[in-house]
């Protein structure tokens, strides 16, 4: 199982000066070794490869004595980024999606270099960085598993390390006594199937009118104060939708043993007419986390079809067609009466439980289902 460790870390001002020399060549690297396979696919109709390219590191290194400043690997997985971007641009081609080629990058918009292998220790406090030195890290939870890559990451002023990591145990499943199913919206960010609804803080609405603000100022000067300001304010919101989905999943996973969602094709979703609303809700990435912590914890997250999800009775099962604008059901036929998003996670949870007792029987109490033993439906 892979986990990721970010901390944020505190290098002096030599050491940031040495850090940003070191991202603008990795830049120019970046964006030098793109423009020769861009030249390679017009001219030939395929690319060169990542190892012909990685052939030629050894005269660069050579003729431009930088670049003996920056630690191999780090070139190395340089020239790697751009040989995965190219296979998936290769991918959609032959899938016969829109593609374009990957995009040069400019100064501030190149922000990470990663040590895949070597070239970075950990010292005490702090992390020790080939060709670089001892910075100072914020270390406010422990590392588990074994360090697979190390990352240095610029976030506007601040500066983070982000360990990727393999732990080798197999985490023991749970049995499941508590489950839950969750209907995403954007009336409220979730709604349970045991009715409890979860408010949609939504950020970026709250920060739009400073967001436009401080957009119009930049479009007309071009400032340096500006454009800081800009970044900063969208760094925040960032971070407030981040902190909440880490929490909002965290405290579902640590209350459930099986946690039920819809399988939405947000990709599409997104290009509708809802889709500020929904990136700015962030549910790819809160279900994503939702997958990741519940494999950490040993317990379940499912995914079910959505279709029809909001549209039948949870209690008896009829087809009650509704509106998008039709918040509330009401059955014809049983009377049952609720919120349409509650409907939904009901029918939601009675999709996944069936669909987790036929997958793995063994992780479920005998008695041949959830609902024979404690569950919040």
């Amino acid at each position: 199982m892979g986990i990721a460790y970010k901390y944020r870390i505190y290098p002096s001002a030599r050491e940031v000066a040495v850090i940003e020399h070191q991202l603008d060549h990795c830049r120019w690297l970046y964006n030098a070794a793109l423009e020769q396979r861009i030249t390679a696919h017009k001219a030939m109709g395929k690319s060169i490869s990542y190892r012909n390219q990685q052939d030629e590191l050894p005269s660069i290194r050579a003729d431009y004595p930088e670049f003996k400043n920056i630690h191999s690997q780090v070139l190395q997985n340089i020239l790697r980024r751009i040989d995965n971007s190219f296979q998936n641009f290769y991918r959609r081609l032959k899938q016969g999606e829109k593609s374009g080629f990957p995009r040069f990058k400019g100064k501030d918009h190149f922000d990470s270099r990663c040590y895949p292998q070597s070239g970075f220790r950990i010292n005490g406090n702090k992390v020790e960085l080939s060709k670089i030195g001892n910075i100072k890290v914020k270390w406010h939870r422990p590392i588990e598993g074994i360090i697979k890559t190390c990352t240095i990451k610029r976030s506007g002023k601040h500066w983070h390390v982000i360990f990727s990591c393999i732990i080798p145990r197999a985490v023991k499943k749970k049995v499941v006594c508590s489950a839950i199913g969750i209907d995403l919206g954007l009336e409220s960010f979730v709604t349970l199937s045991n009715g409890d609804q979860i408010a949609n803080p939504k950020h970026l609405k709250k920060n739009e009118e400073r967001l436009k603000a401080v957009q119009s100022r930049y479009s007309l000067k071009k400032s340096k104060s500006a454009k800081k300001e800009l970044c900063s304010l969208h760094r925040k919101i960032s971070n407030q939708r981040n902190d909440f989905v880490h929490k909002t999943s965290r405290k579902l996973v640590n209350q459930f043993d099986l946690v039920v969602y819809e399988d939405l094709d947000i990709k599409k979703m997104v290009e509708g007419r809802y889709a500020k609303s929904i990136h700015d809700a962030g549910w790819g990435k809160f279900i994503g986390l939702i997958r990741y912590k519940a494999e950490s914890a040993g317990s379940y997250a499912k995914s079910v079809n959505p279709y029809h999800t909001s549209q039948t009775c949870s209690n008896c099962g009829t087809l009650v067609k509704k509106e998008i604008h039709q918040r509330w059901h009401n059955c014809p036929v049983c009377g049952l009466s609720l919120h349409r998003d509650h409907n939904a996670a009901i029918n939601i949870l009675k999709s996944g439980t069936d669909a987790v007792f036929s997958d793995a029987p063994s992780a479920l109490p005998r008695g041949g289902s959830l609902y024979n033993c404690r569950h919040n439906g």
